[in-house]
């Protein structure tokens, strides 16, 4: 009687109505109604059903537990576009939180009770979580730990079906970032204003490669991730999804960073026009949740030949400065230039102390040094790459 009053209850579901479409649901909702007398059928259905659980999670509660702190429900996303809660929905909330936990807590011993049967059976756990007062502390946590996959996931990168996690981000942390202190807590500053809900400025990291430009905007979002802070990567050839893309994160209550590295155009690009209106506030202006920060190696993004200064154009000064002047929307530009010779060594010593390198002193700095001129100059890619290089050799020796 127990568990067809609970089959009644599930199909009740509404604002959790996507956990009956769970196959681990539905196996189970096949085990509840199950004749526990025809025990060959039951202990395929009973088995088929652990064995599905076990994909996930051998305990039964912390399944429907995380099912339920991570689904992107009609009420989680109603809160966090902080629209008006009905009365109504909010019952319906309580309620279903309320068979959830029910369900969630049925025992391997309780299934299998009246089976005729006293050979072994795999079994489940269970554990005794609050639903309901966990879910509505979550509730007001959204803006720093978000929902769904953004509570799941800190990067992202834009894809053909959209935002797509990066399951296992670059775990580049501040610490570890040797030499530009200046520039990088220029650009700390800035987002913790930001994440703060104070004036903050979209950022230009312009500079020489191999500077730890985009070092450093991973790293702050790796160092950031657990005060509401997202990153989203896009590349320049999606520039033309910003419109819809902006509108979309502005709905949700964390704090993005739209990372656009390498940033460069050719004459007559869309993506410039449609980048510039983003930073001139002419789409999505008064979105407070999102700040753009970009890299480049070229000081106004445009490749310019010398046949676009002879441009037969009637205002040709006029469209050359026209290609300059993005990087003037930029609120806030650093400039990251390559190290001289002082700063390459500092980086070089400090990351031979860290790596354990017996490779030291003047041998170290001359060999260095040498490295740097065959390898596209000073930079502190370069003394990264000349340490692991000399780190492998140290280990295969």
């Amino acid at each position: 009687m127990k568990f067809k009053e609970m089959q009644k209850k599930l199909n009740s579901l509404t604002i959790f109505r996507s956990l009956l479409d769970e196959e681990v649901v539905i196996k189970l909702r096949k085990l509840l109604d199950c004749d526990t007398q025809d025990v060959t059928n039951f202990i395929n259905i009973y088995c088929d059903f652990t064995a599905e659980l076990y994909q996930y999670d051998t305990n039964l509660s912390r399944y429907f537990y995380r099912y339920v702190m991570n689904s992107e429900n009609i009420f989680i996303q109603k809160v966090a576009e902080g629209k008006r809660i009905d009365q109504v929905l909010e019952q319906a909330l309580l309620y279903e939180l309320s068979i959830i936990q029910d369900v969630s807590k049925i025992t391997s011993k309780e299934i299998r009770f009246d089976v005729p049967y006293h050979g072994f059976l795999p079994k489940w756990k269970n554990k005794n979580y609050r639903f309901r007062k966990e879910y509505l502390e979550k509730l007001e946590k959204l803006p720093v730990e978000g929902y769904g996959v953004f509570a799941k996931y800190h990067v992202f990168t834009m894809m053909d079906q959209g935002l797509v996690p990066v399951k296992h981000p670059d775990p580049q942390q501040l610490t570890d970032l040797i030499g530009y202190e200046r520039e990088r807590e220029m650009v700390v500053k800035n987002t913790e204003a930001f994440l703060n809900g104070m004036k903050a400025s979209n950022a230009l990291l312009y500079g020489d490669a191999g500077t730890g430009k985009s070092s450093t905007v991973k790293a702050i979002a790796n160092k950031y991730k657990d005060q509401g802070l997202r990153l989203v990567e896009i590349k320049k050839h999606q520039l033309f999804h910003l419109p819809e893309l902006i509108d979309e994160l502005a709905r949700n209550p964390l704090k993005f960073i739209i990372f656009i590295d390498d940033l460069s155009f050719s004459g007559n690009d869309d993506n410039f026009v449609a980048l510039k209106t983003i930073l001139e506030g002419g789409v999505s202006g008064n979105t407070k949740n999102i700040i753009i920060y970009a890299t480049t190696n070229r000081r106004h993004f445009v490749k310019e030949s010398m046949k676009d200064r002879n441009s037969d154009e009637l205002f040709t000064n006029d469209s050359i400065q026209e290609t300059m002047s993005l990087a003037a929307r930029f609120g806030l530009t650093i400039t990251f230039q390559k190290p001289g010779k002082d700063l390459f060594l500092e980086i070089v010593e400090s990351l031979a102390k860290e790596q354990d390198l017996s490779l030291q002193g003047d041998e170290l700095i001359k060999q260095a040094e040498a490295f740097a001129l065959r390898n596209n100059g000073r930079s502190p890619r370069t003394a990264k790459q000349f340490v692991e290089l000399e780190k492998i050799k140290e280990t295969v020796e």
